[in-house]
C-alpha cells in the first residue's frame, strides 16, 4: 500500500495519515501517543528534530518493555516478586549488598552459578523469583521450574525419546532457577538426569536453586554420594552461595499478626 504524498493537509487528514503509517510500520506506541507527544512538543516549542527523537524514544521505550514482559511471562516464575518488595531487616542472615549486586546479572554473563540454601519461610524462593525477574528485565532468557517438576519432566522425555531434545531446550536459556531442591529424595535415574541438564549448562549458562537442605544433607536427596558430589560441584564452582538462615520469616510474621489481633 503506497500513502498518498501531497502538502497542505489538513489537521483531521494529518491525523488519518499519520493513523495509517503508523499501522503499516507496526508503530503501536507512536499511533496511541502521538496526538499527547504533539500538544506537549508545541507547548514546549520544541524543534523537529528533538519531536521525532521523542516519538522514536517512545516507540523504543515501549517495546524494551514488552520483550520484558514477554520474557518474564516466558520464564514460567509462579508469582511476582521482585527485590523492592523483599524485607532485608526481616532476615539479617541475607546481606543486601550481595543481593543487590547479583541483581546487576554480572555473575548471569559469566555463566556462574548461585544456591539458595535455608529453611522453609525464608526468602529463598522470594529472592530466587526476583533475582530471575530481573535478569529477565536486563534482556535474559530465563526459565524457572520446580525440582521435581523438571525430574518429571526429563523422565518422560527419556521415555519418549525425545531426552536430548528436552535437555538441550533447558540448555539454551541463560538462566535456569531450579526450587525446592531438597524437599524429596530423587531416584537414581531422575538424579542422573537432572546431573545431565546440569552438565549441559556448566561453565555455559547460569543455574540458580533454592534448598531447605545444606550440602552436606543433599545425601538424603541424591543418594548416590559421588554423584551428589558432582551435582554439588557444578553448582558451586566459581558460584555464589546465600544461607538465608533457620528462623522462618512466614512464621514470625504470622505470629505478629495473631498477637497484634489477640490485643486487640
Amino acid at each position: 500500500m503506497t500513502l498518498p504524498r501531497q502538502r497542505g493537509l489538513t489537521e483531521q487528514a494529518a491525523d488519518a495519515a499519520i493513523d495509517t503509517a503508523c499501522r503499516l510500520l507496526r508503530l503501536p506506541s507512536i499511533r496511541n501517543e502521538f496526538n499527547e507527544i504533539a500538544d506537549r512538543a508545541i507547548k514546549d516549542q520544541m524543534t523537529y528534530r528533538g519531536f521525532l527523537a521523542e516519538l522514536l524514544m517512545t516507540e523504543c521505550d515501549d517495546r524494551a518493555r514488552r520483550r520484558s514482559e514477554r520474557r518474564i511471562k516466558a520464564a514460567g516464575f509462579p508469582r511476582e516478586k521482585s527485590l523492592r518488595a523483599f524485607d532485608f531487616d526481616a532476615n539479617p542472615n541475607i546481606d543486601a549488598a550481595t543481593v543487590h549486586t547479583l541483581a546487576s546479572c554480572e555473575w548471569i554473563k559469566k555463566s556462574q552459578p548461585l544456591c539458595l540454601i535455608g529453611d522453609s519461610g525464608t526468602g529463598k524462593s522470594h529472592m530466587l523469583i526476583a533475582l530471575g525477574t530481573e535478569a529477565a528485565m536486563k534482556g535474559y532468557r530465563v526459565r524457572y521450574t520446580l525440582a521435581t517438576k523438571l525430574v518429571n519432566e526429563l523422565v518422560e522425555a527419556a521415555d519418549e525419546k525425545q531426552l536430548n531434545k528436552t535437555i538441550a531446550r533447558y540448555g539454551r536459556v541463560d538462566l535456569l532457577c531450579i526450587d525446592e531442591l531438597g524437599y524429596m529424595e530423587l531416584d537414581r535415574r531422575g538424579a542422573e538426569l537432572l546431573f545431565q541438564v546440569l552438565t549441559e549448562r556448566e561453565e555455559k549458562n547460569s543455574v540458580a536453586i533454592a534448598s531447605n537442605e545444606s550440602f552436606g544433607g543433599w545425601t538424603k536427596t541424591f543418594t548416590d554420594p559421588r554423584l551428589c558430589a558432582a551435582i554439588v560441584d557444578r553448582l558451586t564452582f566459581n558460584g555464589t552461595s546465600i544461607e538465608t538462615g533457620t528462623d522462618s520469616y512466614r512464621l514470625a510474621s504470622a505470629r505478629a499478626r495473631a498477637e497484634h489481633a489477640e490485643a486487640s
